[in-house]
């Protein structure tokens, strides 16, 4: 069975998912958006009650026997007493239950001090029992879930007493993968040159055990060639603090990235991700295919994905994301059915959502691997990667609870000069795109702005007419309601950089961090600088940069301030989708954002200018001794 078909048992259960869901998540329909629902089960009052009349086996006990990554396992349970506060979680490693602190049957009848509760490690996933329609009333049901490959064996926990005092009353059989080491989630994005692609994945093997390479040759080739990748990984005394160094820590494997150089622009090519055993054999990923970058300034038809904020979605109906990313799947679902009419994707902060629980950046990496695998994937860092108290950033909050940018920093390449500092710039085609890093400073003065204004400054525009600035957090316009009651509709001093847009000239400025859609009118200063602030088309010399925020990836959408707009906002769509960039030549632009139900285009608009346009002055775009100013 393919690894996104819904087996039957699904199917039978689809009605009943869908009544129940809303019984069964109501206490998360509070969370706040900063909280992982993983985080609410109360791990350290775990205890191990085991009951005899409890049971719980899944099925197969063998998975990805024809090189699979992904399964589908049936787990079947019964459990005396029924209640709502039974549930079934996913473990990996399996011997989880062996390391339960307390025991209350066997500690009570020996009348001694119980040693410390606790479960010291959290589910990959889990779901309440009463998810299947029968359980209530037979204390019997069976349920589906979706297991991906992650280098290790897996159980599934049959727990009482719900999230507050979960007691571990069966633990299932063992399952596994064929290759548990096998390379999986092969994952693109742009190299530090225009012309070489970065392939990056995830396995078991280090390198001492077996080489890591990729073979790729370009369409119409029937010679293939091997370039050697390098390995990475992390461990707990990396990461800054709880969760992801406790209780939500999961060892990340080994991560790889190949460059493969000089590559013909626009030209296909096919590719395979290998590791080569001491014997010579060869243990294989998926294979796949990319086309190539076109040169910085090619004419052609060339079009890019922009949005944040995504998260992890819940094709086998788990449910510790309802309410929280409820969006995600439905976003990389019409991201993979659009994906032969898009030629990049930037996915500019808060990617998994993993929130130290760091299990969930595997899942992460194999929902998106469809698209990933196909285009360059480029990410920016955002809060829920970077921010922890007292590690350098420029906030001193604790949104990635403990993961200091560590996994992101690993999991994903880009072309940065120290990817610890997640600022780069990116040319595709026409395009120029600066991608800035809003966990650490930008003001005047800082490392990250004299970066910008170099980035920004060496786009050839006659060949690269658009100039696009992309951040996590909004640097310059938001009406969400947090910035109005900032008084700022901005982060703080995030405008510092007006100058430099202007000075640039910068066509486009695109946000995440905003769980919402809002673009506004060419503004600089509060102004809008292109008199009609409602056009669906701008032409002529460039008055001021358009802003748009695009949190819309996944996560729970949120609202605007209230009274009335700002004059410079021009568009609010509270919705889940993205910004599609299309440049058909060096004169036109067209901006959309599509909706991810339905894959319409709910907002749209067009630039129009020529290269003169870009070279004329307007207000602060010209040195002030100029005669032309």
């Amino acid at each position: 069975m393919g690894a996104h078909a819904r087996p039957p048992l699904l199917m039978a259960a689809a009605i009943a998912v869908a009544a129940l869901m809303t019984a069964v998540t109501v206490a998360d329909q509070s969370t706040a958006d900063n909280i992982q629902p993983l985080s609410t089960l109360k791990l350290q009052a775990a205890q191990v009650a085991m009951e005899s009349a409890a049971v719980i086996h899944a099925s197969p006990d063998v998975l990805g026997k024809n090189g699979e990554d992904s399964a589908w396992v049936t787990v079947n349970f019964t459990a005396p007493a029924p209640s709502a506060g039974h549930w079934v979680a996913l473990f990996s490693p399996a011997d989880f239950g062996m390391s339960v602190g307390g025991s209350a049957s066997t500690n009570a009848a020996a009348g001694e001090g119980r040693p410390a509760a606790g479960l010291p490690t959290a589910p990959i996933k889990y779901m309440f029992a009463n998810i299947s329609p029968s359980f209530m009333s037979s204390g019997s049901g069976n349920m589906s879930f979706l297991v991906i490959n992650q280098r290790s064996d897996c159980a599934f926990g049959l727990f009482s007493g719900g999230k507050d005092n979960p007691k571990l009353i069966a633990v299932s059989n063992k399952i596994s993968f064929a290759n548990p080491k096998a390379p999986v989630f092969p994952r693109l994005s742009q190299g530090k040159e225009w012309n070489e692609m970065a392939v990056t994945w995830t396995s078991g093997y280090n390198i001492n055990e077996a080489y890591p390479f990729v073979e790729w040759k370009m369409k119409g080739e029937e010679s293939s060639k091997r370039t050697p990748a390098g390995t990475l990984t992390y461990t707990r005394r990396q990461l800054c603090g709880k969760p992801a160094n406790a209780e939500g820590y999961r060892d990340p494997g080994f991560i790889h990235t190949a460059f493969l150089k000089e590559l013909w622009p626009n030209r296909e090519y096919s590719y395979q991700i290998g590791h080569e055993l001491p014997d010579r054999t060869v243990v294989w990923g998926k294979p796949s295919t990319f086309r190539a970058s076109p040169f910085p300034g090619q004419d052609s038809l060339q079009r890019v994905v922009v949005f944040g904020d995504m998260g992890l979605g819940q094709r086998d109906g788990t449910n510790e994301l309802a309410g929280f990313q409820p969006g995600a799947q439905v976003t990389t679902d019409r991201l993979v059915k659009d994906l032969p009419n898009y030629d990049a994707v930037f996915h500019i902060g808060d990617l998994s959502y993993a929130n130290g629980f760091l299990a969930q950046w595997d899942q992460f990496t194999a929902q998106v691997e469809p698209v990933a695998s196909r285009v360059p994937y480029m990410v920016a860092s955002g809060n829920h990667e970077r921010t922890y108290h007292d590690s350098g950033g420029f906030y001193n909050g604790n949104d990635s609870r403990g993961e200091c940018g560590v996994p992101a920093e690993t999991y994903f390449y880009v072309p940065a000069e120290n990817r610890g500092k997640f600022w780069y710039a990116a040319d595709y085609g026409m395009f120029r795109f600066c991608v800035a890093d809003t966990e650490h400073d930008w003001r005047p003065g800082s490392e990250q702005h004299a970066f910008l204004d170099r980035c920004l400054a060496s786009a050839d525009r006659k060949h690269q007419p658009w100039l696009v600035f992309l951040a996590h957090r909004p640097l310059g316009y938001s009406s969400n309601d947090y910035y109005a009651t900032e008084g700022s509709f901005s982060e703080p001093m995030g405008r510092t950089l007006q100058g430099l847009w202007q000075k640039h000239r910068v066509d486009l400025a695109i946000y995440g961090h905003v769980h919402n859609y809002e673009r506004t009118c060419p503004v600089y200063e509060n102004t809008c600088m292109d008199g009609n602030r409602d056009k669906a088309s701008y032409s002529g010399t460039m008055g001021g940069t358009i802003h748009a925020v695009v949190g819309t990836g996944g996560a729970r959408l949120r609202d605007y301030s209230a009274g009335p707009w700002p004059q410079w906002s021009v568009v609010r769509d509270k919705s889940f989708g993205y910004v599609k960039l299309t440049a058909s030549d060096h004169s036109s632009l067209r901006v959309e954002f599509i909706h991810s139900d339905d894959g319409a285009a709910h907002d749209a608009f067009n630039i129009t200018r020529d290269y003169k346009d870009v070279l004329a002055c307007t207000v602060d775009s010209c040195a002030p001794h100029t005669l032309a100013n």
